[in-house]
């Protein structure tokens, strides 16, 4: 669960704002973000996962280190594209891989950084994720109507 009483999505826009200013990941920073959204840590399905992390954070391994959280918070997403083009690292995650780059709905972050950069697509995608599961618009129930009269709309004629 995340710590901080705030809504998720505000928290998460407050570590991209974070990650978006830093020019480079440290220890601490990164324990922050792991600590802020890991959801289920210590699942007994993701206890190895969660350790290997922790081991990765304390020997200053910070890039595989993100890329371990990807694996362990977003399994169904996978790393498409990492470029370095002008001084930035551009990183994409997909669902689908396999499509054609032209049709997948890749979410794509960039930082000078390559661990920043893929921490920062990695929030990018909890919080498109979690805009996702909030309903953007009230719905309407819907109303069954207990009796129905058929219309012809044929034009015989």
């Amino acid at each position: 669960m995340f710590h901080d009483h705030s809504h998720p999505s505000e928290q998460l826009a407050t570590l991209a704002a974070q990650v978006h200013v830093a020019d480079e990941a440290t220890p601490e920073m990164f324990s922050e973000i792991v600590g802020q959204t890991c959801q289920r840590p210590s699942a007994p399905n993701k206890a190895a996962n969660a350790e290997r992390l922790h081991q990765l954070i304390e020997a200053g391994a910070l890039t595989q280190g993100a890329l371990a959280l990807i694996e362990l918070e977003l399994p169904q997403w996978k790393l498409r594209r990492v470029t370095y083009d002008e001084g930035e690292w551009h990183c994409a995650l997909s669902r689908q891989r396999e499509l054609p780059e032209w049709l997948d709905q890749a979410i794509e972050a960039s930082h000078s950084s390559l661990t920043l950069a893929v921490v920062a697509v990695y929030i990018e995608t909890l919080r498109q994720v979690e805009a996702s599961r909030e309903p953007s618009r009230p719905s309407v129930p819907q109303i069954r109507a207990d009796q129905f009269e058929p219309l012809c709309c044929e034009n015989f004629a």
